[in-house]
């Protein structure tokens, strides 16, 4: 398990995001009609393959996952609930977007604090926050052979770096880690959910 001053908070949010992302993942491979075994494997990388890359990176290993039980449990239980409420997960989402949206809300900060807690520059941590939050969605997206969604120009993983760097001005401040925990993940969510909603874009490169 993650080590951070709001351990009982900390811990939640994590649990709850990796939900969240293995259920988006599952969701994703039965769109495109994979079988059980690979549905699995698609839900359990997007769960977990942004913060594993994000330990292996700053060196924190073994990763996260191989750590606690818990995470594979959840993991685990977000497949079983999506198998068997599958329709009622549709209507709350329409769109992939709003566990996306969730998902990169919670680990941005989660990448952000442990960076944070291992001594190195903010900047670093800004970026491991959006590794954390995005790696397990592109590697999700390239497996099921879709342009991951940070390369298209949808606002996404910018929506990670003003999150990573809100929750560290924030840091600067007299607000209790909870608290600045709280608003980094509204502020993440709500961005990437207007920036959808308002079709908000980026020019593509010419």
């Amino acid at each position: 398990m993650d080590k951070f001053s709001s351990s009982e908070l900390i811990y939640f949010v994590c649990l709850a995001g990796t939900f969240v992302f293995a259920v988006s993942g599952w969701l994703l491979a039965s769109k495109k009609e994979l079988d059980f075994f690979g549905a699995a494997v698609i839900s359990f990388i997007t769960a977990v393959g942004g913060g594993t890359l994000r330990d292996v990176l700053i060196g924190s290993t073994p990763v996260g996952w191989m750590q606690d039980i818990n995470y594979l449990l959840i993991i685990a239980s977000a497949m079983l609930a999506t198998v068997f409420f599958k329709r009622i997960f549709e209507k709350l989402r329409r769109t992939m977007f709003l566990f996306d949206s969730i998902g990169i809300g919670l680990f941005t900060i989660l990448g952000v604090q442990k960076t944070l807690g291992l001594g190195l520059s903010p900047v670093v941590a800004i970026m491991m926050g959006t590794i954390s939050a995005v790696f397990g969605g592109v590697l999700r997206d390239t497996l099921v052979n879709e342009i991951p969604l940070i390369f298209r120009r949808e606002v996404y993983a910018t929506v990670c770096v003003a999150g990573g760097t809100t929750y560290w001005l924030l840091g600067e401040t007299s607000l209790n880690d909870e608290l600045r925990v709280i608003i980094t993940i509204g502020l993440t969510i709500t961005i990437r959910i207007l920036a959808v909603v308002n079709n908000w874009t980026f020019k593509a490169v010419k």
